[in-house]
């Protein structure tokens, strides 16, 4: 399979910072999170709230984080976000975080999610969703 990739530029507010100026840990994640939404609108025409409301959701089933250096308030960071298949009923995002001035790196590291209903219940990933990757760039294991 094909990852697709995407590139999402967000700046460092300072609620998001710690006492030591820096940005506070649990904030990669919701960066993350950032990072997925747009590859989801911008890759497959798709938001999280469409995808919800066709019945499917992405359950978190595993994540994954390395430090790798400091971001304080203010900076520009570029997030990069690549996404593939992980198995038959699995999608796993890859991110890279990193300064916009100079590139250094900042924290990279993995989400893994299901596919499942409203209900939590494990589906297969549709074929209307596998389509639309697939024209991303992503072809389908299935």
């Amino acid at each position: 399979m094909n990852p697709v990739h995407d590139v999402l530029q967000l700046r460092v507010r300072y609620s998001e910072t710690d006492q030591m100026g820096t940005f506070y840990n649990s904030r990669a994640l919701e960066w993350f999170e950032c990072g997925r939404t747009e590859w989801m609108r911008r890759q497959l025409g798709l938001s999280y709230a469409e995808l919800e409301a066709r019945g499917v959701f992405l359950p978190l089933v595993e994540a994954h984080l390395e430090f790798q250096g400091g971001a304080r308030y203010d900076d520009l960071l570029d997030v990069t976000s690549t996404a593939a298949m992980s198995g038959r009923a699995r999608f796993r995002f890859d991110v890279q975080i990193q300064q916009n001035a100079g590139g250094n790196p900042v924290v990279r590291g993995y989400t893994v999610h299901a596919f499942a209903d409203a209900a939590g219940k494990p589906i297969r990933p549709p074929a209307w969703f596998l389509d639309l990757l697939e024209k991303a760039g992503g072809k389908s294991p299935v």
